[in-house]
């Protein structure tokens, strides 16, 4: 046992230092230094939700930017929102929009969000996530990196 501490002491902090800053987002003007994060699926296949889980899991740590999911949209500044949108869902998330009080930001993750993906076209997808709410950032890829989940909200609270 004292080894090990020994080996702590002598060898000190190993874990990587964070990356620089981003440029502040021009979505996150009027956002404070931290961001309360709501996810909705809005009809995906559950590839980006795995991605936003690694983004905010002990790895990638997108907590330690200053951002955290929320259950609630009224306590919410910004929501996730992956999957094209379905017929079942576009109601419902237009409501969550408008519970999210201003200043909101939106970020539509994943290619399915921005266009509608491989499921464009079907009778079931009512529209990408700009055609129901106002987009105010998108993050692309199918499904995306988590550290590029991590970059949008760094850029959204300007750590």
């Amino acid at each position: 046992m004292l080894g090990l501490i020994g080996r702590i002491r002598r060898l000190g902090r190993v874990a990587e230092p964070a990356p620089p800053p981003p440029e502040r987002s021009p979505a996150a003007v009027g956002l404070g230094g931290s961001v309360q994060v709501r996810h909705v699926d809005a009809g995906s296949c559950n590839g980006c939700e795995i991605e936003i889980g690694q983004a905010f899991g002990p790895v990638y740590d997108a907590e330690r930017y200053g951002a955290r999911l929320v259950a609630s949209p009224r306590h919410a500044d910004a929501l996730l929102v992956t999957g094209p949108v379905t017929r079942n869902m576009a109601e419902p998330l237009r409501r969550t929009y408008e519970a999210v009080p201003e200043p909101r930001r939106v970020v539509a993750v994943g290619d399915c969000a921005r266009n509608c993906g491989v499921f464009a076209g079907a009778y079931g997808v009512a529209g990408a996530v700009a055609d129901v709410v106002p987009v105010d950032v998108q993050v692309p890829g199918c499904p995306p990196a988590p550290e590029a989940i991590v970059a949008v909200v760094r850029g959204l609270t300007g750590r």
